[in-house]
């Protein structure tokens, strides 16, 4: 292969770049994960991962990806049999109703157009509908990686409150956490599953479960099999009465520890600013260029992930293999119902605005070279919204 100069644009919407300092972190040699300084890195890891997720409650870390934590968000509360309410809002919604299908679950599931999120009051009416209270659980994707759009986790867990539904629910923040705002415990969500390998700025191989104290107790009654995906040694291991059950992936404890530390100095909330700010500008390079995101619904707009619609009878793919043979930057694929007609464009974890400016300009070129129809100016749209330009016009 030829080699190509300067580093390569990874802006996929995870894995995400990994900083240095986290790559620094997880050379360091392993320790003995049953001796007294694993002891301590691991007590330290389970206290400060649970301001992530905005809880009281203690968060479990599987060895495992995301999708693990969605087998350990089924198994350890459902029976075979039970009524789950899905959604068919993205790929990876249709997936997590995929598997609890395939693990015996009675898979009730909603459609939209994959340009919106589940609409609250469709929620309501089925809940309202379910006089003998059938649906044991909810699973909701917080933001949808394949298309880009956010559910308002807030509204519909006051839609289930009004419906005066038990159903759990359960939330996939894969893509969400560390770079937009959740909060377990205010929003009265029953369990939350996370990933290491986006918003946190982790490889891949972390799978976060956090339960309310609900959830926990539909665990004891629950006769789905579990094995690796067991809560309860886990539980005891997050409250500091024991060690892991497995040999954890130590050196990402090491990475997860100085990833909590790049949070704190930013602050939680400083973060969530930014990707906001980053995801605007981005989408306004968008309409500069004359082009659509996926998702109609501003109120529902991803802070980690825009993905456009390329025009009629031209190739997304075509676009995204361009810009990476000639720019050295990649793009996200269209999934499932999308695949060859939008491209997305990561914009989450340890990213900045001139990380954006090079994204934005490497898609801007990219377009021309693939002549895809589109106006020129969305990247200047994107630096004059990031520089202030068009406040100081408005001021003025």
């Amino acid at each position: 292969m030829t080699y190509q100069a300067g580093r390569h644009f990874l802006q996929v919407p995870g894995p995400s770049n990994i900083p240095d300092r986290i790559l620094r972190a997880i050379a360091q040699p392993v320790l003995d994960h049953r001796g007294p300084a694993w002891a301590k890195l691991q007590a330290e890891i389970f206290e400060r991962i649970r301001p992530v997720f905005k809880t009281r409650q203690p968060v479990m870390i599987f060895p495992a990806s995301g999708t693990g934590g969605w087998e350990s968000a089924l198994v350890n509360t459902l029976s075979p049999g039970d009524q789950v309410l899905t959604f068919d809002t993205g790929q990876f919604a249709v997936l997590w109703g995929n598997m609890a299908h395939k693990l015996g679950l009675d898979v009730q599931m909603l459609a939209t157009d994959w340009r919106r999120a589940p609409s609250p009051e469709a929620v309501e009416a089925v809940l309202t509908a379910d006089k003998a209270h059938k649906i044991k659980a909810i699973l909701l994707v917080h933001n949808e990686t394949s298309n880009g759009v956010m559910s308002r986790v807030a509204e519909i867990r006051k839609a289930i409150d009004r419906a005066s539904h038990p159903a759990l629910l359960m939330l996939d923040t894969i893509s969400s956490l560390g770079s937009a705002d959740m909060r377990m415990d205010e929003w009265g969500v029953d369990v939350v599953v996370g990933g290491s390998q986006k918003g946190l700025m982790l490889p891949t191989g972390l799978a976060f479960v956090a339960a309310s104290e609900k959830a926990r107790a539909a665990s004891k009654t629950a006769t789905l099999p579990r094995a690796f995906w067991d809560w309860e040694p886990m539980l005891a291991a997050a409250e500091g009465k024991g060690n892991l059950p497995y040999t954890p992936a130590c050196n990402l404890f090491f990475g997860l520890q100085e990833a909590l530390d790049m949070i704190d100095e930013e602050g939680l909330e400083n973060i969530f600013a930014r990707h906001t700010r980053l995801a605007e500008a981005t989408r306004r390079a968008v309409r500069a260029w004359g082009l659509d995101t996926v998702c109609a619904e501003p109120s529902e707009y991803s802070q980690s992930v825009t993905a456009v619609f390329v025009p009629e009878g031209c190739s997304a793919d075509g676009l995204r293999k361009a810009i990476l043979e000639r720019f050295n930057m990649s793009l996200g694929a269209g999934l499932g119902k999308l695949a060859d007609k939008v491209f997305r464009i990561g914009h989450l974890g340890d990213f900045n605005d001139l990380m954006l400016a090079g994204t934005l300009s490497g898609v801007e070129m990219g377009l021309a070279l693939a002549k895809l129809p589109h106006r020129t100016g969305g990247v200047l749209a994107a630096l004059s919204y990031l520089s202030g330009v068009e406040e100081r016009r408005a001021a003025a």
